[in-house]
């Protein structure tokens, strides 16, 4: 019996079998389930969709702060194959985004592909295999090809300041928002003046007993024109459905007119400046206080942002700017780099995202063994924003230089989402397993763009904002209307890509097919 089962402990174990999928996709935001429907769409539905969570939404899921809502329309912020005729306002808040985005999960049979709870630790191009090989919390999966539908907005930055670790109070970032802590009658902090702070500002100033905003840079705000669409509205949209795409293309047009001004023509940007202006003098009486929020830069070259009342929750009795940024946290005091000190119960902090340093980057590792994050060490570079050399069949929704400073980013998911496909069916039409971009085609696609980027307001609009790297390289912004993006990934160009047959050694490319 002893001997029997010394033999069975000792008998070598059949290797671990890994289920082998075509497309693995991380993340379930707008770029992980719109793949997921275009891919079921194309009739690829051999397919998983990683996510960390333990449910749907992306930044959607994660933003829950008081009074979050997009600032871009809600009839443009969807998908085109997905129109919801209900949005209850022109800008849809927080709730209203993350339920259409469960809706669409269900609509489009997206459940059973769901991995929830299962976060990327590592992916690692097989070149013997011509493969993936995905590692998450929660199992492994080979796969043909990898979708990283990350996104930009989905790791918080948080200032690595002196003392913040002693602080006797409670820290949270916007993304991580703190739901039983109640503020009510709190000493609260608010660091950084971006898109979420403008939102978190006004819904919690009323009920605070003091509210202190450090102020790096200030911004340009306009006026946010939102309202509630009427019944009457919704009951057209659901009766004939052509008029919520008339609506959607014509907030589309609208936004494609001003692009020139962002990308060609900066000085053109000049009347919705003094329009910035005008929404500053006429909230703000307080001259010093006005003083403090008036930038020093082109508008534009920061995100412009959008709000009715900022500004007045700024300018109440119980509110503090301080137009320097937060250096040092000594016990319950916070100290601003120009020295002034300040109390406080409560630090939020409104300080983005790692953008330019997308933190997936070190857990994908390409053809010679390298990781994406030593490959984008210089600063982000992909092949029309999708596809980056030495990482076979990994595609990009919402890569480098694919962001917008005006526009719905559905429009560019969308688009590579069409190159994706194009991609993979592409590659089943040329009998290859895999391909990746030339060198020369990412170098040269990059250089055109940084060329184009050269004369935007965001580089010229004397501004230092989160679209750029710390050497100052815009690698988020797309220098170019949404239409111009469409055509350029309409279509996979094989002259701009190497092919790679299965049992091929990717690292060697010794059978690549050069079309």
């Amino acid at each position: 019996m002893a001997a029997s089962s010394s033999a069975q402990r000792t008998r070598p174990q059949p290797p671990e079998s890994v289920p082998h999928v075509r497309v693995a996709v991380i993340g379930s935001g707008f770029g992980g389930i719109g793949a997921g429907v275009r891919l079921r769409r194309a009739g690829i539905t051999d397919f998983v969709i990683l996510e960390r969570a333990d449910s749907v939404g992306g930044t959607w899921r994660d933003n829950s702060y008081p009074g979050c809502a997009c600032d871009v329309p809600s009839h443009l912020y969807s998908f085109s194959f997905a129109l919801n005729p209900d949005w209850p306002r022109s800008f849809s808040g927080q709730q209203e985004i993350r339920a259409y985005l469960e809706r669409v999960t269900d609509t489009y049979g997206l459940r059973p592909h769901l991995r929830l709870n299962h976060e990327v630790t590592e992916a690692r191009w097989e070149a013997e295999h011509t493969r993936w090989r995905v590692t998450t919390t929660g199992g492994r999966w080979t796969a043909d090809a990898l979708v990283s539908a990350t996104g930009p907005l989905s790791d918080p930055a948080v200032p690595d300041l002196p003392g913040l670790a002693d602080f006797p109070g409670q820290v949270f970032h916007s993304s991580r928002w703190d739901h039983d802590f109640d503020l009510t009658g709190k000493r609260v902090a608010v660091v950084g003046t971006g898109a979420s702070a403008i939102q978190i500002v006004p819904s919690i100033q009323p009920k605070v007993g003091r509210l202190t905003v450090f102020q790096r840079t200030p911004a340009w705000v306009l006026p946010k024109i939102d309202r509630e669409i009427s019944a009457l509205e919704k009951k057209v949209h659901r009766a004939l459905p052509a008029t919520t795409a008339l609506r959607r293309a014509a907030l589309f047009a609208v936004r494609e007119l001003q692009v020139d001004a962002f990308v060609r023509r900066p000085g053109a940007l000049r009347l919705v400046q003094k329009l910035a202006e005008r929404h500053l003098a006429q909230q703000v009486r307080d001259p010093a206080l006005r003083a403090r929020l008036t930038p020093d830069y082109r508008i534009g070259c920061k995100r412009i942002l959008l709000s009715q009342t900022y500004y007045p929750a700024l300018a109440a009795p119980n509110s503090e700017v301080v137009a320097a940024g937060l250096r040092e946290v000594r016990g319950s005091t916070l100290v601003a780099a120009d020295g002034s000190e300040h109390e406080a119960d409560v630090i939020i902090f409104g300080t983005g995202f790692h953008v330019t340093d997308m933190p997936i980057g070190a857990k994908v590792f390409g053809d010679q063994g390298q990781s994406l994050a030593e490959e984008w060490k210089d600063g982000m570079e992909a092949l029309r924003g999708s596809t980056v050399r030495g990482f076979p069949n990994l595609f990009f929704v919402i890569g480098p230089n694919t962001g917008l400073g005006n526009s719905s980013m559905i429009l560019m998911i969308e688009s590579q989402l069409n190159y994706l496909v194009d991609a993979l069916t592409t590659l089943s039409s040329l009998g290859a397993t895999a391909m990746q971009p030339t060198e020369r085609a990412q170098r040269h696609w990059n250089q055109r763009l940084q060329h184009r980027m050269s004369r935007t307001v965001w580089t010229t609009g004397g501004c230092r904002s989160w679209y750029l790297t710390e050497d100052g390289k815009n690698t988020t912004l797309w220098p170019g209307s949404t239409s111009g993006f469409r055509r350029a990934t309409r279509r996979i160009d094989l002259a701009e890509y190497d092919l790679i047959k299965r049992g091929a050694q990717a690292a060697a490319h010794p059978a690549e097919v050069h079309a």
